[in-house]
Parts: C-alpha cells; sequence; structure tokens
C-alpha cells in the first residue's frame, strides 16, 4: 500500500492561476507519451507515486493521450484506485477534448456532441465523477466558439468539471473565449500553449500579455522542446532517441549541425549556473512568474526528479537572459 511522503509539500513552489484561487505546483506531470500499455506498469506508478512524493499535485492529459489513444486516463484511473484513493482531493486531474478519438463527424473538434461525449469517456476511463480542469484543446474554425464554450460551462454546471481551460488558441480566440464564458459565468481558468526557450510564439504573438491582461493562468507544453533541451542532442541524434524513431512530433532532419551548435552553448551556460540544460531550460519558462506551470514528461523517476531540480534555480540576471536570447535568435 502507497503511503505519500509527509513533506511532499516542502520544497516545490505552487502558483495561483491567473486570478483564480487555485494554486498549481511550479512543475506538473504531463502523461502523454509514456503512459500507454507499451511501457510497464510498474514504471508507471513509480513515477506517479516519484511525482507527489516530490509536491507535483497537477497530472495532466487529454482524451488522445497514450499511445494508443485512451490509454493514459486507463493508466491513470488503475494507479488512482490503487494508489490515489485517499489523495485525491489533493490532486488536480485535468483533461481535454478536441483531437480525433472516433469514426465519424462526432469524434473530434468542439461540437457540443463532440466536447460532451468526450469527457464522459475520459470520466469513465479515469474512473472519476469529475476532473478538475477540462479543456477545448484546439479552436474549431467550423464550430460556433459559442458552442464550444457553452460545452464547457454545461461540463461544470453538470458538475463533472470544477475549472475550464483552453489550448492552442491564438491571443485573439482566447480573449474571445474568455468573454463567451465570463458572460456565462464560468470563467477562464488558464491556457496551455506550447512554450520554451526554442519556441518564443506565445511571447511573439501576444499570448502571454493577453493571459496577463486577462488574468488568465498558463500552464505550457513541450517546454524541453520535444527532449532536445535535455541535453540528449548535444553529440548528434542517439539511436533511441524520438528524433532517430523519426516522431512526427520531433523530424530527424530538425537536428542540424547549427541547432546542435546553439544547444551545446546553452548547456555551457546551464553548467555555468550549476543546472543541467532542462534544468535551465525548464527554469526560463518559469521566470518572472508570468507561467503558472511547466509541464514535464518523464520516463523515468530519475528524469522526474532531475526536472524537478530546476526549482533551486528560478533567477536569471539580463546577461543570462541576453546570452539565451543571442544563442537562440542568432
Amino acid at each position: 500500500m502507497y503511503t505519500a511522503h509527509p513533506d511532499r509539500y516542502a520544497d516545490l513552489p505552487y502558483r495561483r492561476s491567473g486570478r483564480s484561487g487555485l494554486k498549481l505546483p511550479a512543475l506538473s506531470l504531463g502523461l502523454w507519451h509514456n503512459f500507454g500499455p507499451d511501457r510497464p506498469v510498474q514504471t508507471q506508478r513509480a513515477i506517479l507515486r516519484r511525482a507527489f512524493d516530490l509536491g507535483i499535485t497537477h497530472f495532466d492529459l487529454a482524451n488522445n493521450y497514450g499511445p494508443p489513444p485512451g490509454s493514459a486516463e486507463s493508466a491513470l484511473g488503475e494507479a488512482l484506485k490503487a494508489d490515489f484513493t485517499p489523495y485525491r482531493d489533493e490532486l488536480v486531474i485535468s483533461t481535454k477534448a478536441g483531437y480525433l478519438m472516433w469514426p465519424g463527424p462526432y469524434g473530434e473538434w468542439g461540437s457540443r456532441k463532440s466536447v460532451l461525449s468526450s469527457l464522459d469517456q475520459s470520466l469513465a476511463r479515469l474512473g472519476l465523477d469529475h476532473v478538475d480542469i477540462f479543456y477545448s484543446h484546439r479552436f474549431d474554425p467550423e464550430t460556433p466558439l459559442e458552442e464550444t464554450m457553452g460545452a464547457l460551462h454545461s461540463a461544470v454546471q453538470q458538475g463533472k468539471a470544477l475549472y475550464v481551460g483552453v489550448s492552442n488558441y491564438s491571443a485573439e480566440q482566447t480573449r474571445e473565449a474568455a468573454r463567451i464564458l465570463g458572460e456565462l459565468g464560468t470563467p477562464l481558468l488558464i491556457h496551455q500553449p506550447r512554450y520554451s526557450m526554442l519556441d518564443r510564439r506565445p511571447e511573439e504573438q501576444g499570448l502571454l500579455d493577453t493571459l496577463d491582461e486577462l488574468g488568465i493562468g498558463s500552464i505550457a507544453y513541450s517546454p524541453l522542446e520535444q527532449g532536445l533541451l535535455t541535453g540528449r542532442y548535444l553529440d548528434g541524434i542517439p539511436e533511441d532517441s524520438r528524433a532517430a524513431g523519426d516522431s512526427p512530433f520531433l523530424k530527424s532532419d530538425a537536428v542540424t549541425e547549427d541547432l546542435v551548435g546553439r544547444l551545446r552553448a546553452l548547456n555551457e551556460l546551464a553548467a555555468s549556473r550549476g543546472q543541467t540544460l532542462a534544468q535551465m531550460a525548464l527554469a526560463w519558462v518559469l521566470r518572472g512568474g508570468r507561467v503558472t506551470s511547466a509541464l514535464v514528461g518523464a520516463s523515468s523517476t530519475r528524469q522526474l526528479e532531475d526536472s524537478v531540480g530546476a526549482i533551486r534555480n528560478l533567477e536569471f540576471d539580463a546577461d543570462d537572459v541576453a546570452r539565451i536570447d543571442a544563442i537562440v535568435k542568432a
């Protein structure tokens, strides 16, 4: 029987999500690639237990996480039942709807039919009566935004979600979603954008400014840029890496000599700060408090522990910021 560490809240900082009352850990655990039937159950359980013992109270999913789609929710559902039943009220569980899950016209995107059916399926896989955060995973250009946001509002009204969020929405789309939800009486809690030292779009396209203005929290996914910022690619492409397998999320031809040179320069700067490259990359996303939480994945407890080590140095002086910008943008 698992018993959580008594000092689990001693070290990891928690940040309020926008103007809400909900605090999230600075690092959250994303169950994207490492929680499916191709991974040993005991490894999955060990990662979840270690995360909670380190103070990571937020587990983030989507209906299509796995592989195959749905398997990450099923895996977490089994772990919740086996290990975390006494701790459910200490956890924030999130899931999303929007990407393809079943055949036909209702298996993806943002219609009321699709969004609410997906949530019911997610709750069944998780073995829960509600999730803490329910997201629209992507903007649907063919469905009125009022319908998609109305579905999120209904999820809250039905007691199936406590808060709602959006992911992969532009600044303008986010502003309109927040307006609609505000009029319905269900505030937009959080936005989940892709954001890293190598992907500055939330800054460049005004999303972070919009979130600050509207008092909406943010949680960054891919802060380690699909593993590029973990240090694994400092000598090229490892045989067992995502790029070597020609993942749709990281193609081998993206790992150029120029990129490897930049990664080595970033790694040298991280070492001068007493951090691994991954730790510096996570700290960079969290710098200044604009981002509520950074999502990390983990294939082992050791990898997870390295990520959590980022919290020991979240400060960047002007010289460090300038050096990072010079390396990345040169």
